[in-house]
């Protein structure tokens, strides 16, 4: 896990030596132990290491071939780099390292850009190819590390971070006002319009599950290489029981680690079943440390002790708790908010960058987390209604009316008011289908933000909705969707600067994608089924986990009481920014009404918790924005390319 800056100028002219340090340098928590640089004429690479695999010198970037024709810079993990590097043995390469790094070149040398297809793992990477006169480079599947770039008629910038190519000089901290307004009126949080576009109007980012091809001309081909619906037609035979063994098989990778390995634990299931793996593998991590390391959160009036406890006593593992209250989350945020850029879902996203920080506090470089799993198994409440719309398209009325009626005894709730729903869903999807319904529905949406008393008329401008689309329901579409578009794009996206921040490596077992491809190849019954969700992981965690998690239905993650702290303990700090010069010259908020319905907040007469939050970060966003990145920065490397 590392971080990298790129450059390839265009013109033909060479490198500018300081221009790549000052990139590379402002992403230095991205991997602390060793800077490094490689300038060949128009392409220059910049790297920041992260040792987590050969923490010899060998494993050092750039990295280039024994000929010097081919080098790299690579952020991520490959897994599946012991199998691939005896296969490569076998086709005559031979290794001076003990890394993923060296695998990976060699696989490109022997592969080309199909040894994609080969790769088990997170990354993003470049690889200058002088043979070719091209610069390759790809993100993951899922998109757990990071790649933006930024074009000039000159040069083409490529960095791990946005704060990189804004350090370059070239490109400013123009905010692009559509996705501004996209934010604010349409809710939309790393969902932009365009799938290349972010906050910053000159400043793109490679989407999942893409590569592109740059020649040194400038001619750039970009295209997509995987899909879940390819992942395979053939149907699991035995569905528990293949799950089961590759899950096991997807955490002993990621246990593949030279450095002290954890946890992130809750109450729930994700990340129960990951401990507990753990706890049978140990001997996985190369270190040969058998201490199992679990950091928790718990928050007041959230109490998932029980089965914590219960996990704890099945596994043996180490146990430390993040003790954070409102104001330990609050004094963090413009720190928090410099290494993300972005705006987040919620503060547990702090909660998270307080439990990276605590683990790198306690030695640990390597922490294994359960992102992921609730959007490619259907853990999400919202899943139960698509269940049954699948059912009802598919004229299984018995079928569904029996699905929900167990799910109502399950869960205590209407058996008759939760069918007449999930009917009611089914012809307003259908209607979705006819174009004057969707040009209504979107004029509707239109005219609601359009009065939103929070706004203003400069803000409102800038918004012009996505025409609404034709609806694709259906339980495995709303899991694509969740994959693809929302939430998963965030939350990978936190992941990676949460941990990033504290330079430690965050690993994600439920991202592997053999584990999402057989799950897609199963029935639909084994993603929801009565009252259950998750039904595959369940079944697979039958005698592993603790009962008492694996038959749990409710779902807490690590939750915040943030409604509450709005009215107490950071009711005066947030009031203080929703009142202040600055907070009335944006030219975004109508201040008096954003302070009106803080006070009623307060009183209890409305809960706008959510609405708060979002002018509350976007407020230290753009204070980030219109810095230099390079004052907060660590300091900069003495190296020079």
């Amino acid at each position: 896990m590392c971080g990298f800056a790129g450059i390839v100028m265009l013109d033909g002219g060479r490198v500018d030596p300081q221009t790549l340090n000052r990139m590379t340098a402002v992403i230095r928590h991205r991997g602390p132990d060793e800077t490094g640089f490689r300038v060949a004429g128009p392409v220059g690479f910049g790297f920041q290491r992260l040792s987590i695999l050969d923490l010899s010198a060998n494993g050092h970037q750039p990295m280039v071939t024994p000929d010097g024709s081919v080098a790299i810079v690579f952020n991520g993990e490959i897994y599946n780099y012991r199998e691939l590097r005896r296969d490569l043995e076998a086709r005559g390469h031979t290794f001076r390292s003990d890394g993923d790094t060296e695998v990976l070149l060699h696989a490109y040398c022997e592969w080309g850009t199909d040894c994609l297809a080969k790769l088990n793992g997170m990354w993003a990477f470049l690889i200058h190819d002088a043979r070719r006169g091209t610069v390759f480079g790809s993100r993951d599947r899922f998109g757990e590390k990071p790649l933006f770039y930024a074009r000039a008629t000159d040069r083409v910038l490529f960095a791990s971070e946005v704060k990189s190519i804004r350090a370059s000089g070239c490109f400013g901290a123009d905010l692009d006002a559509p996705v501004v307004a996209d934010y604010f009126l349409g809710g939309m949080i790393d969902v932009p319009r365009a799938s290349h576009a972010t906050l910053y109007r000159d400043i793109l980012q490679l989407p999942p599950a893409h590569a592109f091809e740059l020649r040194l001309e400038g001619a750039m081909r970009i295209w997509r290489y995987w899909a879940i619906e390819e992942g395979g037609t053939s149907p699991a035979r035995d569905p528990v029981g293949e799950f089961a063994d590759l899950f096991e098989q997807s955490v002993r990778l990621r246990l593949r680690s030279d450095v002290p390995v954890g946890v992130f634990l809750s109450g729930g299931m994700d990340s129960t079943s990951i401990i507990c793996a753990m706890a049978r593998q140990m001997d996985g991590v190369g270190t040969g440390d058998r201490t199992l390391r679990a950091f928790c959160f718990h928050a007041e009036g959230f109490d998932e002790t029980r089965y914590i406890a219960d996990t704890l006593r099945q596994t043996g593992a180490e146990h430390t708790i993040l003790r954070a209250g409102p104001h330990d989350l609050w004094n963090v945020l413009d720190r928090f908010f410099w290494h993300h850029e972005e705006p987040v879902h919620s503060i547990v996203a702090v909660v998270g960058f307080k439990l990276m920080e605590l683990a790198a506090s306690h030695g640990v470089k390597v922490v294994l987390n359960g992102q992921g799993a609730d959007e490619t198994l259907a853990g999400y409440p919202a899943n139960f209604p698509e269940y049954w719309h699948t059912l009802l398209e598919r004229c299984q009325v018995g079928r569904a009316w029996r699905e929900i009626g167990d799910y109502a005894r399950g869960r205590g709730a209407p058996r008759g008011r939760l069918f007449l729903r999930a009917v009611s869903r089914v012809v307003k999807i259908r209607l979705r289908s006819l174009a004057w319904y969707r040009s209504l529905s979107s004029r509707r949406n239109l005219q609601r933000a359009m009065a939103d008393p929070w706004y203003t008329r400069d803000l409102k401008k800038h918004f012009h909705p996505e025409a609404t689309r034709v609806p694709v329901a259906g339980i495995r579409h709303a899991l694509q969707g969740e994959i693809h578009r929302s939430p998963l794009p965030l939350f990978l996206r936190v992941e990676d600067r949460n941990s990033m921040a504290h330079s430690v490596e965050g690993r994600l077992p439920f991202l592997d994608h053999r584990l999402v491809e057989l799950a897609f190849r199963t029935g639909d019954e084994w993603f929801m089924r009565g009252m259950w969700n998750k039904v595959l992981l369940r079944e697979s965690m039958q005698g592993r986990i603790p009962e008492s998690v694996r038959t749990r239905v409710d779902k807490m993650g690590f939750p915040t009481p943030m409604a509450q702290w709005l009215r107490g303990p950071l009711y005066e700090p947030v009031r203080e920014i929703v009142t202040s010069r600055e907070f009335r010259e944006r030219g975004i908020y109508h201040a008096d009404v954003v302070a009106r319905d803080l006070e009623r907040h307060r009183q209890g007469e409305i809960d706008v918790s959510d609405r708060l939050w979002d002018v509350i970060q976007w407020e230290k966003v753009v204070r980030v924005a219109a810095s230099d990145p390079a004052p907060i920065a660590p300091e900069a490397s003495s190296a020079s390319p």
